[in-house]
């Protein structure tokens, strides 16, 4: 089999065992992941309505990525990654029980569910460089493109059944009920990790043979030299920070549009996922057809459309069409990234440059959550997405000039 061959077949990487069963364990925690995130949302949308506090939300969720991803990824490189991916999914396991308890103590009441999703995305944004690291680690450098694929193809398959099962379950069950299969849900990377660990503690201690890992200052230099490398953090953050608009407005959207009603939000954060599942599975035939540079281009074109579809039209079915083709574009966008990102350094530096591309990602999300969010609260949800085309149409402009992706 040909390397070239086996680049494109998205399927490839499952063969190797702990890479799968990691996949299917991570598609469940996705899943709980996404179940919860349309809870806290939703409540939030549904007690304030209020932009700011959507905004504030987004914001905290990412404010600990942007804190602490470099040293993260500067772990994740001297440590044994499977024993601080265990201890990381811990941590979060534990806040989403917490979580649970919020909703019996403190009943809708929005501070307790922000803080508690800092403190989630403080655990993630440890688990970020080092999961992304492992995964690419565990299958041939070829593979490395499908593999990030894979990883997305799980991510969106949750994005479109998490918010639909929890906009189902929503009344019948509460947040909490949610929060509560959130916490179950890391159960199987938990297991996986301890079996990972118990499998090498007879070998030489993983961590020593990466003690001579670059220290943070240096990896900014390195990735700030690579030419490459620093236009794709560029185009990473301008695109995280255009692209935020959408995320901080839709459940405000679909409040109106859905008449208040969990599960028509549930739907439009679905048709998200379901466009971007339907994108992971046909990215491999895409790329054969056309290049990494043209793909990002036309991606970001359409979703630009899209941003004006759902910011100006008062029809949900067409705002439904135009979310499933965002997700399609979204999940093209992100995967190329990641791709182009996972596969510039080296296994023994990729945690550490990985974290500087999520900490690009993190200021663009951060600070577009922040501006749209009091930008939406000043003037309303369509001047912000009006905002926001304007912002993607300079991202376009902007990729055309410096021709990297």
């Amino acid at each position: 089999m040909s390397s070239n061959h086996s680049s494109n077949s998205l399927l490839l990487p499952l063969r190797h065992s702990r890479f799968r069963q990691l996949w299917l364990a991570n598609l469940l925690s996705s899943l709980g992941t996404w179940m919860q995130a349309f809870a806290v949302s939703w409540e939030i949308a549904s007690v304030s309505h209020s932009a700011l506090m959507l905004s504030l939300f987004q914001a905290l969720s990412w404010a600990p990525v942007l804190f602490f991803s470099l040293p993260a990824g500067v772990l994740a490189d001297r440590s044994f990654r499977p024993a601080l991916l265990l201890r990381s999914n811990i941590v979060m396991a534990s806040v989403a029980s917490v979580m649970v308890l919020s909703t019996v103590f403190a009943k809708h009441s929005i501070p307790p569910l922000l803080l508690l999703s800092f403190v989630m995305a403080t655990g993630a944004a440890f688990t970020l460089p080092a999961w992304q690291a492992s995964m690419s680690g565990l299958v041939q450098p070829y593979e490395v493109e499908a593999a990030a694929t894979l990883n997305n193809v799980s991510y969106n398959t949750a994005a479109l059944l998490g918010p639909a099962i929890g906009g189902a379950c929503f009344d019948y069950v509460g947040p909490g009920g949610l929060f509560l299969f959130n916490a179950c849900s890391f159960f199987a990377l938990i297991y996986l990790y301890l079996r990972w660990c118990a499998e090498t503690l007879h070998q030489k201690a993983p961590a020593s043979a990466r003690s001579s890992s670059p220290a943070v200052r240096d990896v900014m230099l390195m990735c700030w030299r690579s030419v490459r490398y620093r236009h794709l953090l560029g185009n990473a953050a301008c695109i995280f920070y255009s692209s935020s608009a959408l995320f901080v407005v839709l459940p405000l959207l679909a409040a109106k549009a859905a008449q208040t009603n969990a599960s028509g939000y549930g739907i439009m954060m679905g048709m998200l996922g379901a466009g971007a599942l339907f994108s992971g599975l046909s990215l491999p035939v895409l790329r054969n057809l056309i290049s990494r540079r043209v793909l990002l281009a036309g991606a970001l074109a359409i979703y630009c459309g899209m941003l004006m579809v759902v910011g100006n039209s008062h029809t949900w079915l067409l705002q439904l069409s135009a979310l499933f083709s965002g997700g399609m574009t979204w999940a093209a966008i992100v995967s190329t990234l990641n791709g182009a990102a996972q596969s510039t350094f080296p296994d023994a530096m990729r945690a550490s440059t990985l974290a500087v591309f999520i900490l690009a990602v993190a200021i663009g999300q951060t600070i577009g959550s922040v501006s749209w969010g009091g930008a939406g609260q000043l003037s309303g949800c369509r001047s912000r997405m009006h905002g926001s085309r304007i912002a993607h149409a300079f991202v376009l402009i902007a990729y055309f000039a410096n021709g990297s992706s």
